[in-house]
């Protein structure tokens, strides 16, 4: 007697679904992403009871013709795909064929479409995998498409279905994600009657921040970036609008909503030396690349990508990254050139104390000893005084401060004792005007007064210097006595054979003993008393996965951060004007200025307008 037998098609189309419909907000997707694929430049979603009563779809796309009705509620039945190597280079939202048909197995399905040019539009149901007779229907343009009762025949997966208000939630956010990806398309969601959102067709610069907010705008860089076949453009939020949640996480590949490993380390990787603690950077980034390199059949939800040459791509992403992460807050790079230009000229003209430095001296709180290399003597000095503006000013401002302005003169009046008043073209920190509790410095600029936590923000400068010199020279490796010998997977042991040079270049010797021993004959000098196995791996591991391996250069930023803290000026150091301003001069010109090496931040600014509604004035 034979005991394998066919399932019956309608078991076989739930058991399908259960890979594409897990809730009602797979469903939502599944439609949306057809009425996009369809050219669509305005949706309506509809929802009752979180999508679990109702999800109501209406575009006005391109229609679905009569004859394909009955087509489209076929298993495996698709318009954007033929061959495989239309598989392979797959630029629609969908493609496998399975979503309506998926749906129409655990929902009550209804699907009201007029395709363009043609006079009549028509009516096609299905339950439980069963369709009805294409009927006539009303309709002006577009598609309808209804799904009621989801999972009414399926009673052990609707009992997995949480409360309305919960399912709504997870339906926003598939709403969201689409309408990220899409800004040229107009969209409105509705749920029990109310409009819930409401996004007309306008640019991805405007959709990315009417979407995630104006505290994320606030908040957030600039990234558009791009090299041959491959472009970045995006948001990436500072450190201060990080999150416990990776819920502000949104990465687009072609238009597509993704979650990958590789796109998401490389974003980790970039913000790894400006967050502070265990939270979570937000981001909205957008990847176009060529769909040939990009394989997107690798899951029925779509969700994933795998890509044909990742550790490019990782690259790409990261330095993209870190580059936009770099730039200045409040546009202090851009500022600081025309400012730093102009003072240069006074600066020449004008006699420099002793010990006093021009802008950008490398030197502050750093000697260079003639036994050995500054990075390994990093030692408390006196600061270097990188001074750009001329020493009369620092005397002025110190008189100003000592006497108080008469009456007569007044503040910024030009008499005698006024303090310089400050200009557009002051630099962006602007001047010191004192130290308070011995941690803070305060300064005024254009806008009001500026607070700067000295000791983060000169431990800041500090750690960039160190980095970059690091980086101008090469890799220092020390060689093991006694290597360390330890048995490798597989996988291991082909990593360190296909990426012995890559290796060689990071300081890290490893060589096969036998086919599943490796040895480790040398490693960075400055890991020198690292765990030489357990990091062996570790690199191994990223190499494989991500190419040119963070894990070294994260081991030494480790070192070098620890160096740089105990160099920077401490607390209760009392500084000078002119020192003060060297620092603020030197924020300007350093990367990552915004946040110390462990993520908080260096400085804050009070705008006079903030002060006066501290004191009520005008009140």
């Amino acid at each position: 007697m034979s005991v394998i037998h066919l399932l019956p098609d309608l078991l076989i189309s739930q058991i399908a679904a259960g890979e594409v419909v897990e809730r009602p907000a797979s469903a939502l997707k599944e439609l949306l992403e057809n009425s996009l694929d369809a050219g669509a430049t305005d949706i309506r979603v509809d929802l009752e009871e979180g999508g679990i009563k109702t999800i109501r779809v209406a575009d006005d796309g391109a229609g679905i013709a009569r004859d394909d009705l009955p087509m489209a509620l076929a298993r495996h039945a698709t318009s954007k795909i033929e061959s495989l190597a239309d598989l392979e280079r797959v630029a629609s939202l969908g493609f496998r064929g399975e979503a309506l048909a998926s749906i129409a197995s655990v929902a009550r399905l209804a699907i009201v479409s007029i395709a363009r040019g043609e006079r009549h539009a028509w009516r096609i149901e299905a339950q439980d995998g069963m369709a009805s007779r294409v009927e006539p229907a009303a309709l002006n343009r577009g598609t309808v498409v209804e799904a009621r009762d989801l999972f009414f025949n399926t009673p052990a997966r609707r009992k997995f279905l949480k409360t309305p208000a919960t399912e709504y939630a997870h339906c926003l956010d598939a709403f969201t994600r689409l309408a990220l990806a899409r800004p040229q398309v107009a969209m409105t969601l509705t749920h029990n009657g109310r409009v819930m959102a409401r996004y007309p067709a306008q640019d991805w610069q405007a959709r990315a921040l009417a979407v995630l907010g104006d505290d994320f705008a606030r908040h957030a860089r600039l990234i558009d970036e791009g090299s041959a076949d491959i472009r970045l453009t995006g948001w990436a939020g500072l450190p201060a609008y990080a999150k416990a949640s990776r819920d502000a996480q949104f990465v687009f590949v072609n238009g597509r909503f993704v979650r990958d490993k590789v796109l998401s380390h490389a974003a980790r990787e970039a913000y790894r030396d400006i967050l502070h603690g265990s939270r979570h950077p937000a981001y909205c980034l957008f990847l176009e690349i060529d769909p040939a390199r990009v394989d997107v059949n690798v899951h029925p939800a779509k969700t994933e990508v795998r890509f044909r040459d990742s550790q490019a791509v990782h690259r790409f992403v990261f330095h993209a990254l870190e580059r936009a992460l770099g730039r200045q807050e409040s546009a202090i790079s851009d500022q600081l050139s025309a400012v730093s230009n102009q003072v240069a000229s006074v600066e020449d003209s004008s006699p420099r104390p002793p010990g006093e430095h021009p802008i950008g001296h490398k030197g502050l709180g750093v000697r260079e000893t003639e036994k050995g290399p500054w990075a390994s003597r990093l030692q408390q000095t006196n600061l270097g005084l990188a001074v750009a503006e001329p020493a009369a000013y620092y005397q002025m401002v110190a008189e100003a401060l000592a006497t108080p302005p008469s009456p007569a003169s007044g503040r910024g009046a030009g008499g005698e004792g006024a303090v310089p008043s400050q200009s557009a073209e002051a630099p962006p920190l602007g001047y010191a005007l004192a130290q308070l509790a011995g941690i803070y410095i305060l300064a005024e600029n254009a806008k009001g007064l500026v607070v700067v936590d000295m000791h983060a923000a000169h431990e800041r400068i500090l750690y960039e210097r160190l980095k970059t010199a690091l980086g101008s020279r090469q890799v220092a490796m020390q060689p093991l006595l006694v290597p360390v010998v330890f048995a490798a997977s597989a996988k291991e042991m082909a990593a360190a054979e296909a990426h012995h040079a890559e290796l060689l270049e990071l300081g890290l010797e490893l060589s096969a003993v036998s086919p599943t021993h490796l040895a480790l004959r040398a490693l960075p000098a400055m890991l020198k008393d690292a765990d030489g196995e357990n990091l062996a791996r570790e690199i191994l591991k990223e190499v494989a996965e991500f190419g040119a391996s963070q894990a070294i250069e994260a081991r030494r930023n480790e070192l070098l951060a620890t160096l740089a803290c105990h160099g920077a000026v401490r607390a209760n150091r009392k500084l000078s004007l002119p020192e003060m301003n060297a620092l603020l001069r030197d924020m300007e010109q350093t990367l990552r200025a915004d946040q110390c090496n462990h993520g908080r931040p260096t400085w804050f600014q009070l705008t006079v307008h903030e002060l006066d509604k501290m004191f009520m004035r005008g009140k």
